[in-house]
């Protein structure tokens, strides 16, 4: 009795081991068979695949191996067909999902070739779309219920308001400077900040003139900046990150380490924090300029200096860039650039040669009019830059 238990736990192993070897050359010979039958556009029978394995394998190598088992085949006839039929189901689970496979990635490479057709298409209507700003133009501020103008420094036709003890000597103001590095980076300290919905820009402030929608913001006005700077070649690198967003206290903070981490990649001269001036938060007050028959908002340059006591070794050549640029504009756009605000503050101008902020329009202007604005603000550049 217990070599007979010994007997028919060797044949049982290897029944099971030829089972298993049967079922997997049935799995692969499918495969084989199918992807061929794909090719030549042959159908294949499955319940045959299955006949051909089940009827000269492992019931003949038992049979060879175990006689006794013989008589016990009728017995188990149920249980084999169930088997059979299991097996010859799984094999059609199989070739399904081959052909979920397949017609998967047919889908997929024609979704995706649609997709790189679509961004073609949008990415070229967008570079349509981009006109760039005409020279010799007729200029006029035309701005409703106008802020009084005040500065009290002029160097040749730029006026600039000077909120510092600093004596601002005519060697200071001279723009005595040489643009070597052409790379533009833009970024935005305070990104929400909106403009005065219109026809052509709806939308639902979440603040006072603010939103998180970016393609409201002065955020897309910096997009507008970027594309236009690239018609005439020069690189830009535009960070769209939120620094005023879910708080607004630390901003300066969150920007400083943005641009940081851009500088350790990629160097630039010229740095542009482009703002929305927030001047009283006024909705009549829009800063305007008349350019032919385009409406665009006025600019302003904010310069940062050493006076608020924190390290700012370079202040001087940023103004000197705001200078340059805006004596470019005066002589190209008269009226595009309202009075150069230098501050005490550092504003995080440390971290570039030349770098500033633009303050683009007020509360009461429009997103078009201040999107307008960069085709003439990208003109100028690119003029000073040559």
């Amino acid at each position: 009795m217990f070599n007979v238990a010994v007997f028919k736990l060797k044949d049982m192993i290897k029944y099971l081991v030829v089972m298993t070897i049967s079922i997997l050359l049935v799995i692969f010979a499918t495969r084989y068979f199918y992807s061929k039958s794909k090719e030549k556009n042959i159908s294949i029978d499955i319940g045959k695949i299955v006949d051909l394995f089940m009827s000269n394998t492992y019931l003949d190598v038992i049979e060879i191996q175990m006689p006794t088992i013989k008589e016990a085949e009728t017995k188990n006839l149920q249980e084999e067909n169930q088997n059979k039929n299991y097996l010859q189901g799984f094999l059609e689970t199989e070739i399904s999902s081959l052909k979920v496979i397949k017609d998967s990635n047919k889908d997929n490479k024609v979704e995706n070739e649609e997709t790189k057709e679509d961004n073609k298409n949008i990415e070229n209507k967008e570079q349509e779309e981009v006109k760039t700003a005409q020279t010799g133009v007729e200029t006029e501020v035309v701005t409703n219920n106008p802020i009084t103008e005040s500065f009290n420094v002029q160097y040749g036709a730029v006026k600039l308001k000077n909120q510092t003890q600093i004596n601002l000597t005519q060697e200071i103001l001279t723009p005595n400077i040489t643009i070597d590095n052409k790379n533009v980076l833009i970024f935005h300290t305070h990104s929400c900040e909106s403009y005065t919905s219109s026809d052509l820009f709806p939308y639902t402030p979440t603040g006072n003139f603010r939103t998180t929608d970016l393609n409201y913001t002065v955020t897309r006005v910096g997009t507008e900046l970027e594309n236009q700077l690239k018609q005439y070649n020069i690189p830009v690198i535009h960070d769209t990150s939120y620094h005023d967003y879910p708080a607004y206290n630390g901003s300066y903070t969150k920007s400083l380490q943005t641009v940081e981490n851009i500088l350790k990649t990629t160097q630039a001269d010229v740095i542009i924090d482009l703002h929305r001036d927030a001047i009283g938060s006024r909705p009549d007050y829009a800063p305007t300029v008349k350019i032919g028959d385009d409406y665009a908002s006025q600019m302003m340059f904010v310069i940062g200096t050493n006076e608020g006591g924190l390290n700012h070794p370079n202040w001087e050549q940023n103004l000197k860039f705001a200078i340059k640029v805006q004596e470019k504009a005066e002589e190209m756009y008269p009226g595009l650039f309202k009075p150069i605000m230098v501050t005490p503050n550092r504003y995080n101008q440390h971290t570039g040669k030349y770098a500033s902020i633009i303050e683009v329009g007020s509360t009461g202007n429009t997103l078009e009019q201040s999107l307008t604005s960069m085709k003439y603000l990208a003109k100028v550049l690119d003029e000073v830059m040559r």
